[in-house]
């Protein structure tokens, strides 16, 4: 079905009929749920929250029993809730800053142990790449241009081996 055929149908249906569609479609289908609980209900600061906790156990595990857990180091968890609140309509601000948080937490972890997989490092400049993207296409890019510079900065400081490319994504920027 078309979005042209849809309109047409939602147009012969009367309001009642309409709302049983729409509640109907809220029981059924957890997405649509979340996006109005979300409407109605936004708690950013929570959503934030629960998503910084989440990244930071990639690379922080805590203790379960005494015993240290293996950090995952998995970059698809931020990418996760980045895509789900680009969805929700999220403030662009608050996904700026996730997408950000992410890179400097990894730069945390690889600060006190040192990543050997080449993958970690490309991944965190897609990371940076789609982050300053965002921002450009958001207008938001000023407010968040120091954080990019101290990311840059650390990937120097701890000598990465792609630290050059994040060196020009900052470069591309400042003139």
């Amino acid at each position: 079905m078309s979005k042209r055929d849809l309109k047409k149908y939602l147009h012969e249906l009367d309001k009642s009929q309409l709302e049983e569609q729409i509640i109907e479609l809220y029981d059924k289908f957890s997405p649509i749920k979340v996006y109005y609980d979300f409407v109605f209900n936004p708690k950013e600061d929570t959503l934030l929250k629960e998503c910084k906790i989440k990244i930071s156990s990639e690379y922080f595990p805590a203790r379960t029993s005494g015993k240290p857990r293996r950090p995952k180091m998995r970059r698809s968890v931020a990418q996760k809730y980045i895509k789900h609140f680009i969805l929700l309509g999220v403030d662009s601000f608050i996904i700026g800053d996730v997408m950000l948080y992410s890179i400097e937490i990894a730069q945390t972890f690889s600060a006190e142990k040192p990543v050997k997989s080449e993958v970690f490092y490309k991944s965190m400049l897609s990371s940076l790449e789609q982050a300053v993207r965002f921002m450009i296409s958001n207008g938001i890019l000023q407010d968040f241009k120091s954080r990019i510079i101290a990311i840059s900065t650390e990937t120097n400081n701890q000598n990465w081996f792609n630290k050059e490319e994040f060196n020009a994504i900052v470069e591309r920027f400042e003139y």
